[in-house]
């Protein structure tokens, strides 16, 4: 079973691409507690509706919950393999946020 779920605050606003099939991807990056109370980082990934909603309501600063899959991405630079761990998101829980995106009160994200 590969499961786990991360909280912490986005480093930046959440970047949006869309592939040439039209899949919507939005990315952003986690800073959480380690251990010794060390920041650490890890890359997010969000698809279609979820990355739409990410675009829209998550920002620089917000404090989330991000359950998902955890990946590995593998590439060659200046001849040595380099790895980098990333969420691949199947839900978003948000913690705090200061609103935006939120229409008229709205409480309750839809999606």
């Amino acid at each position: 079973m590969n499961h786990c779920i991360v909280s912490g605050n986005l480093g930046a606003d959440p970047e949006s691409v869309f592939t040439s099939e039209g899949t919507h991807i939005a990315t952003f990056s986690l800073a959480f507690r380690s251990s010794k109370d060390k920041t650490g980082w890890i890359k997010v990934a969000c698809f279609n509706k979820l990355a739409e909603t990410a675009e829209k309501y998550l920002h620089k600063g917000a404090k989330v919950a991000v359950s998902g899959m955890l990946d590995q991405d593998k590439w060659e630079k200046d001849g040595a393999v380099k790895t980098a761990h990333k969420i691949i998101a199947q839900s978003l829980d948000f913690i705090k946020t200061d609103g935006r995106g939120f229409e008229n009160g709205q409480e309750d994200v839809p999606f």
